[in-house]
């Protein structure tokens, strides 16, 4: 007997684990929701320098204010960064067109002295009420920091995931997620109400490092509960909470416009799944390996209580638990770091393969996700846009790998990925509607490369450092994130380096993903053992009777998708 016999015995698929999944799925529709708030609290709105103050007892109209007081750019629209020194009254004694129309030659001719915005900025607010760039004025030279703000967000969901994904494996996954929704609540409630950006960009970076524990820790309780035949729905159908999420948010966005009610709207409900964590049971492969049979053979027999399978659970005892998990417990009497993922050969391959899928995948999604304005179309638009293009992709994603493999599935979406980002590069930019289709095609492979690399990560990664691995991943894919933004700057004075990186990425790790394992129709590892048997022994693989179950699933799943 093994353990996946035991989670049969108490009941594999029944009420407990629909509860279980559906209570660790919601948590996730809210990650969307703290990913993408830059792009709307942070929505950059057309600005030029504050009127003089002097301007005050005069009865001038609106545009006459912008015309004696700011010059134009090449291009004929006001300059957002600079004013004239004094008031231009010249340009008020004639006629409106011929002054706009003249208005170039007479600064030519009077040598007009020009000065930054020391008065401040006005901004054209018709999109949001108040963002964090109108109210600290992040704009000219302090325009950069609109981007180290998301960074030092990403900072936080990276050292989240380097610290509580190890925190996790010492203390268990559902103490880690309690903790995790707390640390999401309070410091996405202080971010709303942060009287600086300073402070706003500390709590920012709180709400990444629980981001990261909540990730983290959901994805571990739900494919270490449920059995092999429905991981990959399991996995599937948090995917699309993460994608119902960023519906919910764009819903959320077009209607609360202020930044800091929209900042709180996307926080409170972790509060609520703070206290509903509470119920979640306690991996019991976690608690086995980690030397707590007793408190093991409790969620077991709990399981089966609530699944109606009283009499089977209360024939497991310790003695059934350590005899089905002999050579698991036996390879877990020691600790295990994040050197455990590089020691042995096979062990190495996938944490270096694994490390650049996630890190190129993250640093291209964010790359687009974070930077809708440049598509020139309703952000709001574009964002249902960008949201509802997951559906179909994570549909195509699903059937892939149940019928063609993970290994597969996670290289052609990438390289995928990749092709469409550089084909955009030639793509004219007053094109908008062909770059704006390539760029959801884009998105959308990379959303069907998260969907499979969460799952797939999963499977890789042995039970007593499956937290040290996804944490370790997820902690090469916030690398991505946090330099998507810095390339973003890079753009700004060399247009198509942008493009040619975030496309490049993408296509060097679907090669690297050829190297890594197959794992569809192979049991959940739970020693560094099993992995690098994986591949020599048979006994690894499931049994006959799980991959005809297995199979009938998959026909199932394709008939539903259909």
């Amino acid at each position: 007997m093994v353990f996946a016999d035991l989670l049969e015995q108490v009941g594999s698929t029944g009420r407990f684990q629909v509860l279980h999944v559906t209570l660790l799925c919601l948590p996730v529709m809210m990650m969307a929701s703290h990913n993408l708030l830059q792009n709307f609290v942070a929505l950059e709105s057309l600005h030029h320098c504050r009127a003089h103050s002097n301007l005050s007892g005069f009865q001038l109209s609106p545009e006459e204010t912008l015309l004696i007081t700011v010059p134009l750019d090449s291009v004929g629209k006001p300059q957002r960064c600079q004013r004239y020194v004094s008031p231009q009254w010249h340009l008020v004694d004639r006629n409106w067109s011929l002054a706009s129309d003249k208005r170039g030659e007479d600064e030519d001719e009077l040598d007009i002295v020009l000065q930054g915005c020391t008065d401040g900025w006005s901004y054209n607010m018709t999109e949001r009420t108040s963002t964090i760039i109108s109210e600290w004025d992040l704009v000219c030279d302090l325009r950069s920091f609109k981007q180290m703000g998301q960074t030092i967000y990403m900072g936080g969901v990276l050292m989240g995931a380097f610290v509580l994904g190890s925190l996790s494996d010492r203390y268990g996954r559902r103490m880690l997620l309690i903790v995790s929704n707390l640390l999401m609540a309070v410091s996405g409630t202080c971010a709303a109400f942060s009287p600086s950006f300073s402070l706003f960009c500390l709590f920012r970076f709180g709400c990444g490092m629980a981001l990261s524990g909540v990730g983290l820790n959901s994805l571990s309780l739900i494919v270490e509960w449920v059995p092999t035949r429905v991981r990959t729905a399991t996995g599937t159908m948090a995917g699309y909470c993460y994608t119902i999420g960023q519906l919910i948010f764009t819903f959320l966005a077009y209607f609360i416009r202020d930044w800091r009610w929209l900042t709180l709207s996307v926080s409170l409900p972790s509060y609520a799944f703070f206290l509903s964590s509470w119920w979640l049971h306690e991996s019991s492969r976690w608690l086995a390996l980690n030397n707590k049979p007793e408190q093991a053979v409790q969620a077991l027999k709990s399981v089966a209580r609530f699944n109606g399978h009283h009499e089977e659970g209360e024939k497991i005892d310790v003695k059934m638990l350590q005899e089905s998990m002999k050579k698991e417990m036996s390879c877990s009497q020691r600790s295990y770091s994040v050197l455990d993922l590089f020691r042995t050969p096979k062990m190495r391959i996938i944490t270096v393969c694994l490390s650049a899928v996630w890190l190129s995948t993250s640093f291209a999604y964010y790359g687009l996700a974070m930077d809708l304005q440049k598509f020139g179309v309703d952000i709001y638009l574009i964002q249902v846009i960008f949201g509802a293009v997951d559906i179909p992709a994570k549909v195509v994603m699903t059937v892939c790998m149940s019928f063609i493999g993970r290994r597969q599935s996670q290289s052609g979406a990438l390289i995928l990925a990749g092709i469409t980002i550089l084909i955009n590069i030639l793509v004219p930019s007053d094109k908008q509607i062909i770059r704006t289709s390539l760029a959801v095609i884009g998105k959308g492979c990379l959303a069907a490369s998260f969907n499979c690399c969460y799952l797939y990560s999963g499977e890789l990664y042995p039970t007593i450092i499956r937290q040290n691995g996804m944490g370790w991943v997820s902690m090469m894919a916030r690398v991505g994130a946090m330099v998507a933004p810095i390339v973003q700057l890079a753009g700004d004075h060399v247009p198509w380096l942008s493009g040619l990186i975030f496309g490049g990425a993408p296509i060097l790790s679907g090669v690297a993903a050829i190297f890594l394992p197959e794992t569809l129709n192979v049991y959940l590892p739970d020693t560094i053992q099993d992995v690098e048997e994986r591949e020599s022994e048979k006994s690894s693989k499931a049994s006959p009777k799980e991959a005809m179950i297995l199979q009938d699933t998959q026909s199932t799943l394709l008939k539903q998708t259909a």
